[in-house]
């Protein structure tokens, strides 16, 4: 009689490597993906304001000019009048700026110092206020140097207004889109908007300033 053969159980399987990180590992991730964000985060907003300060230079100076070249027809006058506009617009941004920002730099400075959590890389996280005034001038005038550009080697009177108005109508659109864009705002709504505004402002300037030139003042 033959013998029984005892059953023949198969070899248990190799245990799989784990796939749990370890505990820092994950923290560390998590650290670096909410410092990624806050980085881009603050990057938008600064680039948002810059837009926004090159926006206002453009129109606040393309205005002015065009309020001046309501009652004089030279290039002289409109050019230097916009020259003032340009550095009148953008020490008022710096200062501004400068004033706003140690107001807050000075808050949560203080607010450390409740905490007892200052530190030196908390205080690199602090913003800058001269960094944000420099910033606020120089996208000031980078607006503005847009319409005196445009004005600077046209002679003829009219066809200068025309040429102000048409790169002015340019660079609004760009500036809106753009600053749509880093709002996540919809560029076309947005760019119009701008535009529709910027030809309003010049209008009104040129208009205002055409009627009470004609009273002789």
């Amino acid at each position: 009689m033959a013998a029984i053969q005892p059953h023949c159980q198969p070899p248990p399987p190799e245990p799989k490597p784990s796939t749990v990180f370890p505990l820092k590992d994950v923290e560390k991730q998590e650290a670096d993906l909410e410092v990624k964000v806050v980085d881009y985060a603050a990057r938008a907003q600064w680039l948002r304001a810059a837009v926004l300060g090159a926006n206002d230079g453009l129109l606040s100076t393309a205005s002015l000019m065009m309020g001046v070249g309501a009652v004089k027809t030279d290039v002289k006058t409109m050019v230097l009048t916009g020259i003032a506009g340009m550095v009148a617009g953008a020490c008022s941004m710096a200062i501004g700026e400068l004033v706003s920002v140690y107001s807050q730099y000075d808050i949560e400075l203080a607010q450390m110092d409740r905490d007892g959590s200052r530190d030196k890389e908390k205080m690199k996280n602090l913003p800058s206020p001269w960094q944000a005034a420099g910033a606020s001038a120089l996208a000031f005038g980078v607006g503005s140097a847009v319409p005196l550009l445009g004005a600077a080697f046209v002679k003829e009177y009219k066809v200068r207004l025309g040429v102000i108005v048409a790169v002015v109508s340019i660079a609004l659109l760009g500036f809106g889109a753009l600053a749509a864009i880093l709002g996540k705002a919809h560029p076309v709504k947005s760019s119009l908007r701008v535009l529709f505004g910027g030809w309003l402002a010049m209008a009104v300037t040129f208009g205002l300033t055409k009627l009470v030139g004609s009273t002789g003042l």
